[in-house]
């Protein structure tokens, strides 16, 4: 079992809600965990953060992400390589007119950087900016995605348009057997840029919220509960919604190792006994509680606000006809 470093706070810290971990301590009180020491060899570093493998490259897949059937993907690329390809011919036209005083070797290089543009740099800032998202995979409810299922990047939009090239156009069969092959239907591209094609709409199934264990709900409400980061805050949430299907060893081991994560934001520890699965139902579920408190007070007081105002012109227009009638 990890042990995390600093005292642990007796009592619920005073003072707002911390941004970073809480500072907690000593042998956390998970029962059943397993006698283990440091992070062990079954967890990853995914942008500062330490996850269980599984859940990085395995588990956090099935949870939340579907890659992309064969037909979605064709389909985007259908309508991607239209739009590129249209927009080429247009500005290859008239690039053609803006170049007909120019020399052979002028031409050429005007021509090369008109296609290096349209056929690569355009769908790489489409990609890049857009967070993995073309006009294409939009239409057909797709993105691109990071192996560990973060928004891809420049480096892994380049890397894919690069690749796209030479595979699409002019080596297509490399990129249909690449992706009828590769379990998550990746091209050569994807399988270098270290991301797949996912799924965004249709059938999504929106999880249940987490029901609060309720000998936990005292101890929880009294909590300071830190900003969770949300990518650990989603892999606790995908645990718990397939901990029945896990193999008790896998089940226990995945649970500390998470309930050790989340227990870096949250003061004071939990009461001794308790089961990792039940810590992570009460922080998330207290973490949700609270949001949605304070997403009704914010409502609240903007229909309170938007009440006065509404009712200032009104308060004005009586105040002038009961003077007028003085």
């Amino acid at each position: 079992m990890t042990t995390p470093t600093g005292p642990v706070p007796g009592a619920v810290p005073s003072g707002p809600v911390p941004s970073g971990p809480v500072p907690s301590g000593g042998s956390l009180p998970w029962a059943g965990a397993p006698a283990t020491n440091g992070a062990g060899a079954g967890t990853v570093d995914v942008e500062g953060l330490r996850l269980p493998a599984e859940l990085v490259t395995g588990e956090a897949v099935a949870l939340e992400l579907r890659p992309a059937s064969f037909a979605g993907r064709s389909l985007a690329w259908l309508l991607d390589a239209f739009l590129y390809l249209g927009l080429l011919f247009v500005s290859a036209t008239i690039v053609g007119g803006l170049a007909a005083g120019l020399d052979e070797a002028a031409t050429a290089a005007l021509f090369l950087v008109d296609v290096v543009g349209f056929l690569v740099g355009l769908p790489v800032a489409v990609e890049t900016f857009s967070r993995g998202r073309s006009v294409g995979k939009l239409a057909a409810g797709l993105r691109v995605v990071r192996d560990d299922g973060g928004p891809i990047r420049f480096r892994q939009a380049l890397v894919r348009g690069l690749l796209a090239v030479v595979e699409v156009f002019s080596l297509p069969f490399v990129a249909v057997i690449s992706s009828l092959v590769s379990p998550h239907g990746k091209r050569v591209g994807d399988l270098l840029a270290g991301t797949y094609v996912v799924r965004e709409r249709g059938g999504v199934e929106i999880p249940p919220p987490v029901a609060m264990p309720p000998h936990l709900a005292q101890w929880a409400g009294s909590a300071d509960i830190g900003r969770i980061p949300e990518r650990l805050a989603l892999a606790a949430r995908g645990f718990l919604g397939r901990a029945a299907s896990l193999h008790p060893q896998a089940h226990t081991r995945l649970g500390t190792s998470l309930a050790d994560q989340v227990s870096r934001y949250v003061a004071p520890t939990p009461p001794p006994g308790t089961y990792p699965e039940h810590f992570l139902a009460a922080v998330l579920a207290e973490r949700t509680r609270r949001e949605l408190d304070r997403l009704g007070r914010a409502q609240a007081a903007r229909a309170a606000r938007t009440a006065r105002r509404d009712a200032a012109p009104v308060l004005a227009a009586s105040s002038h006809k009961l003077v007028g009638e003085d």
